[in-house]
């Protein structure tokens, strides 16, 4: 039997094994970790990078719009200021070199018009540089003067703003050094924009001189930066909830699945050792039935010599008989269904049970559990847990000791907890990480499916169980029950009163 139960036991931690093999080998939550935050990490970036470029763009836009429409509208009204004849616009005006040239026009009256509304686009807020260039590309006019005279070749923004008659504008963080209109009076801190603002003649349909206006924004720039600010930080943050969220989901995820996979194979490895020791149990109660039965006769015609052994050999077959029966009852299917029991008259009733062995090993105990308690489970199965954990904490003080039982009442969880704390020899690390496998036991001659069974049957009605031990100072077992409703028309316990 022992060999049996040795190889049975080898088969399920093989199978155990496999099956923790098979789940280092793909760990779902590492996986997901390191790949959804490379996505999400991604994506956020992704979305924040095109969120802070539009709104750049989109603010830049809108401001060289307003720019350019506001200083045309104010070359057409010095235009009308000054009285000058129909037909003349100010793009007309901006060339000093062509004074002369305008009919209808004095140089004296085009340069004071000029210099009027040169004055105001030198004083326009926020501007770095304004140049005016004429249609070859050469500045005329500069807040620079160190540029007039310059004939620019080769601006790709300029002569795109001359040929599609639309303003263009750009933004940059650094002034160009190869770009020689690019010669600001004083350096840019941060952002700063070039506007190219198309002037035509009276048609409206040739472009006859540019102004080239480079600003710095101030109150732009800061909406910008508390656009940085606020894109950033949601992204980031929305980013963080979504991984956190999926983590958190998917952790769950995996534990249940961890745990649903020790269940299937914790069933599997029940099923396949319950079928097997069905049939071996059946397979030894006659031979035993018999052995036992020949020894009672050979006892009464025995001499006294012979007494003690045929005694072993009835106490082994009877201590055979009692595994068979532990082994049969551990592996059954759990299927009674959960009742409401009272589970102080449960701890009553165990207490007058083992009263005779507690007196003779000479243990102290105390009890405190309240008047009733009403518990979900099942009156056979709760005494059998009861027995089980009274006759190891008794087994455990063979030379006397105290055993404490303590029932407390666990309301804000709607819940019930058991101590049992002995003072036996108590176990060491290893031992307690072991307690609840099956078959292992630290007892000599024991089965080691007392516990297995408490555990299976605590978490069959939505409880739980756990212990805590130290070598010679003892052990505490803790049962956890859920709290019966309607306890007061439950099931009785066995023995219990009322």
């Amino acid at each position: 039997m022992q060999v049996l139960n040795k190889k049975q036991a080898d088969e399920g931690r093989d199978s155990q094994t496999a099956t923790d093999r098979t789940l280092r080998e793909f760990n779902l939550l590492r996986w997901f970790s390191v790949v959804s935050l490379l996505i999400i990490a991604s994506v956020a970036v992704g979305l924040g990078y095109v969120s802070t470029q539009f709104v750049v763009n989109d603010s830049v836009e809108r401001d060289a719009m307003l720019t350019a429409q506001f200083i045309q509208a104010m070359a057409k009204a010095e235009v009308r200021h000054s009285q000058l004849p129909p037909g003349t616009t100010m793009a007309q005006l901006l060339d000093p070199r062509m004074d002369k040239q305008h009919s209808g026009v004095s140089a004296d009256l085009a340069a004071s018009t000029r210099i009027e509304f040169l004055d105001h686009v030198e004083h326009l807020p926020d501007t770095l540089l304004t140049n005016v260039y004429a249609l070859d590309r050469t500045i005329v006019w500069s807040t620079n003067p160190l540029l007039i005279g310059q004939k620019i070749v080769g601006d790709d923004d300029l002569d795109e703003s001359f040929n599609s008659q639309v303003p263009v504008s750009a933004s940059y963080h650094k002034a160009d050094e190869d770009r020689e209109e690019q010669k600001f009076q004083r350096e840019p801190e941060y952002l700063f924009i070039e506007n190219y603002i198309p002037m035509f003649d009276e048609s409206g349909t040739k472009v006859l001189s540019m102004v080239e206006v480079y600003k710095e924004p101030q109150d732009l720039i800061r909406r910008i930066q508390r656009g940085y600010v606020l894109i950033w930080t949601s992204t980031l943050l929305g980013g963080a909830l979504i991984y956190f969220g999926l983590f958190w989901i998917v952790r769950r995820a995996a534990s249940l699945l961890q745990a649903q996979q020790a269940k299937l194979v914790a069933s599997e490895t029940f099923v396949a050792l319950g079928e097997m020791s069905s049939a071996v149990a059946h397979s030894l109660r006659n031979p035993l039935a018999t052995i036992r039965s020949s020894a009672e006769l050979a006892q009464e015609i025995a001499s006294e010599r012979s007494q003690k052994n045929i005694g072993d050999i009835i106490s082994q077959v009877d201590r055979m008989s009692r595994w068979v029966r532990e082994l049969l009852v551990s592996l059954r299917p759990l299927k009674d269904d959960a009742e409401a029991v009272d589970l102080s008259a449960a701890v009553e009733d165990t207490c007058s049970a083992f009263a005779h062995q507690i007196e003779r090993n000479q243990v102290q105990l105390q009890v405190s559990t309240p008047p009733t308690v009403w518990v979900v489970s099942q009156p056979v199965l709760l005494t059998q847990i009861l027995n089980s954990l009274f006759s190891n904490a008794l087994e455990a003080m063979p030379g006397g000791g105290r055993l404490t039982l303590e029932v407390l009442e666990v309301k804000e969880q709607n819940e019930v907890q058991l101590n049992l704390t002995d003072t036996g020899k108590g176990m060491s690390q290893q031992q307690e990480r072991m307690v609840f496998k099956p078959f292992f036991t630290t007892k000599q001659g024991g089965l080691g499916v007392g516990l297995v069974l408490v555990k299976r049957i605590m978490e069959r009605f939505g409880g739980a169980v756990s212990l805590t031990s130290r070598e010679e100072e003892g052990t505490r077992v803790s049962l956890t029950f859920n709290v019966a409703a309607g306890g007061d028309h439950g099931a009785q316990h066995p023995g219990g009163g009322g």
